[in-house]
């Protein structure tokens, strides 16, 4: 058998552990306990609070999209000559001058600036792990709509396209994962997977792709559409004007701090949080789960950005809200999940039992698994 071959057969197993996974997971319902699912022994009796998963059969429309085609396996020869995007190259030049310039204003600014500043970091963050990638992109857990609200508002602050085209993007990114049509495919080196990708023409694959990955959920939403329709008033108002304005207003900081600190400073900063994910953690870490595949665990990451560096556990299991088999270690998402669940704002988390994983882990990992 080839290594291609072998790879493929495994990404179709996985397939089988994801859904199988169903018939082996407890998840939480609004107005009950919010019990994590690995804390419950797998033949327990449903309790109040408690439901099994859906069988396979109703799954199969919320993780296909997860998992790995290969049909579209990374082509041989030339590439498509990039073309550059001269006006992504200046702005974001003059983002990172203009965050470098806020970095040297910490010591000019308040004590209350310098917290507001944490606050948008996480508010950001929350808006594309906890929503824009766990929520929406992989269907993890459900949300109230005024959890919603707030995940579609911390979004727009984050500023890194809309919910419905950053979803897309990563939708194609986990099926068609380290090909041509992986928006930023980390095989064309750290640089491009980081921010590259942002500075060039997309690849043929990756628009022929995104037309036909499966996005009707996001289409039926009428929170992520909504943004969409407003997305560029939004992000002027929740990723610059609120930051800026906000400490200005009620404790007499100057606009030019608040504007290059909790505004500019910080959103670079989120940026790149979040670009790791795709480049450091796709090149540099060990594969407990699946040795066939690039996504590594890597703990700077998963600090970095609020638990999404664990990312060998989630390509291999892109169900589990937690992206984690550690819980809330070194991810913050996780424990922000599960504080809404317990405020009754969350429920159905989704996860991958004990037993799928250590299954996995002895299929496929390359013998580095620790335990939480």
């Amino acid at each position: 058998m080839s290594p291609l071959e072998k790879k493929n057969r495994l990404h179709k197993e996985d397939f089988i552990d994801g859904e199988s996974t169903h018939r082996h997971v407890f998840i939480s319902t609004l107005g009950h306990d919010c019990i994590s699912a690995r804390q419950m022994p797998e033949n327990s009796a449903h309790g109040p609070g408690q439901q099994q998963n859906a069988g396979p059969a109703a799954e199969e429309s919320r993780t296909a999209e997860d998992v790995f085609d290969d049909t579209s396996a990374e082509k041989v020869g030339p590439k498509p000559p990039m073309r550059l995007v001269w006006r992504n190259i200046l702005l974001m030049i003059l983002l990172h001058a203009g965050a470098l310039y806020g970095f040297t204003l910490i010591p000019a600014a308040a004590t209350l600036t310098l917290a507001w500043t944490g606050v948008c970091f996480m508010i950001s963050a929350l808006g594309i792990t906890a929503g824009a990638h766990r929520l929406w992109s992989h269907k993890t857990y459900k949300a109230s709509p005024p959890l919603k609200a707030f995940l579609v508002l911390a979004n727009s602050m984050a500023f890194q396209n809309d919910i419905y085209e950053w979803a897309r993007d990563h939708r194609v990114h986990h099926k068609y994962s380290e090909t041509d049509a992986d928006p930023h495919n980390a095989k064309r080196g750290f640089f491009f997977a980081h921010v590259g990708w942002l500075l060039v023409r997309k690849h043929p694959d990756v628009i022929s792709k995104g037309r036909k990955v499966e996005m009707s959920d996001l289409k039926a939403d009428k929170m992520v559409m909504f943004q969409r329709r407003h997305y560029q008033l939004s992000v002027v108002v929740l990723c610059f004007l609120v930051p800026t304005l906000v400490p200005w207003y009620f404790w007499g900081e100057s606009l030019l701090v608040g504007y290059f600190l909790p505004g500019l400073f910080r959103y670079t900063v989120v940026l790149n949080a979040t670009w790791l994910v795709n480049s450091a953690a796709h090149m540099w870490g060990n594969r407990p789960y699946d040795n066939t595949i690039n996504p590594r665990e890597n703990m700077f990451v998963a600090f970095s950005a609020a638990g999404e560096g664990f990312h060998n556990f989630h390509h291999t299991f892109p169900f589990d809200y937690a992206t984690s088999e550690f819980g809330c270690k070194l991810n913050l998402t996780t424990a922000f999940v599960d504080l809404m669940c317990l405020l009754g704002l969350a429920s159905e988390r989704r996860v991958a039992s004990k037993e799928v994983v250590a299954a996995r882990v002895q299929r496929t990992g390359d013998g580095s698994v620790k335990s939480g």
